[in-house]
């Protein structure tokens, strides 16, 4: 079996996008981790969904391997990105855009676009 950082380092390496978060992207458990799956959701991002629930390891693994204390964590291209606010801020501005665009990351611009018009 291995460790919470090696699994972690694994699932970061072998997806380009990786949401931790409380629940399932089809099922989330808090409003933070909603609020994120629902943007990657609505932009078509195709990403990995890690329930911090389902594996207390996991959990903490994943907030001492960002030393970041809280779940959700973003990862695109193994780096970490952040939580609900920077992902719901970083929307909101088109820095999310330019970090997919600049990972060859697929996603649907008019969706963002949307997103920052409803928004605004």
């Amino acid at each position: 079996m291995t460790d919470a950082k090696t699994q972690i380092e694994e699932t970061n390496r072998d997806n380009d996008v990786v949401l931790y978060m409380k629940g399932t992207k089809d099922m989330p458990q808090c409003g933070f981790s909603s609020r994120v799956a629902g943007v990657l959701n609505y932009m078509g991002v195709d990403y990995m969904d890690v329930n911090v629930l389902a594996d207390d390891a996991i959990r903490q693994g994943v907030k001492d391997y960002a030393d970041w204390p809280t779940v959700p964590q973003l990862y695109v291209k193994g780096e970490f990105v952040g939580g609900c606010d920077i992902i719901t801020e970083m929307t909101l501005s088109g820095e999310l855009d330019t970090l997919f665009e600049e990972n060859g990351v697929n996603y649907d611009k008019d969706a963002a676009d949307k997103i920052r018009e409803a928004n605004a």
